[in-house]
């Protein structure tokens, strides 16, 4: 996936300008925390099951990112957002529940992988607003961070990965996915709170369980219904 995200950021610093002076500090932490990021996603993933790991890791962020929000931009929110943003990180965060139980052993590699989630959405809204260009800014963010990965890898591993075809087909097309949906992420944070941007990005995890019942045919059990309500409920709010 970085291989590819190198490959397009470096054709992309041809055509696309530099973004603000200003934000290159923001562009340079984000691309240090996101490797750490990565790291860590990985030790969260060896710890449980992604069915709990994931939430508790994306459920917490957009809660984290609205206080640091509030404290390094002062940004503000309404109470009907702060609702809905409690409601979309809630009701993620219960999709880690299993028979009214979670395990506790993962839960620490999860919430710190929140946290680093949380600081590097807070930088890179502060970085666009300085950059003024999102695609500059995303651009030059993604850049520095891709290449860090590979040489990562291959120091860790000193080989190089076992792919077939088709999984090397879809890592890079992952890879370039992944670069579009952050991109967007970025440039709405221009416009709109941190929180707001972070909370409504975080309910995909809606559409990966519809995808998991009509195309992998997974249960779609009464407590992730309810998960999805609690999280439609929230963007209701943020909506008004």
């Amino acid at each position: 996936m970085m291989i590819a995200i190198v490959g397009v950021t470096s054709f992309a610093a041809l055509f696309i300008p530099w973004p603000n002076a200003a934000s290159w500090p923001y562009v340079i932490a984000s691309a240090i925390i996101h490797t750490l990021y990565n790291l860590s996603l990985v030790r969260t993933y060896r710890s449980g099951d992604l069915g709990q790991t994931y939430p508790i890791s994306r459920g917490s962020s957009p809660v984290l990112v609205t206080l640091g929000a509030a404290i390094f931009a002062h940004e503000t929110i309404t109470f009907l957002s702060a609702v809905g943003i409690l409601l979309v990180s809630g009701g993620i965060v219960s999709l880690a529940f299993q028979r009214g139980k979670v395990r506790t052993d993962f839960l620490p590699a999860a919430f710190v992988t929140g946290v680093i989630i949380g600081a590097y959405t807070v930088i890179d809204g502060i970085g666009v607003r300085l950059a003024e260009d999102s695609v500059a800014y995303t651009n030059a963010m993604f850049l520095l961070w891709s290449i860090t990965m590979p040489i990562i890898y291959f120091a860790l591993r000193r080989r190089a990965p076992a792919y077939t075809r088709m999984q090397t087909v879809m890592a890079l097309t992952g890879g370039v996915v992944s670069l579009l949906a952050y991109g967007i992420v970025i440039w709405a944070m221009k416009f709109g709170t941190m929180g707001v941007v972070s909370a409504l990005r975080e309910t995909s995890v809606i559409y990966a369980a519809f995808i998991g019942r009509f195309f992998l045919n997974e249960t779609l059990t009464m407590h992730r219904l309810a998960s999805c309500l609690a999280i439609v409920s929230g963007v209701a709010c943020l909506a008004v």
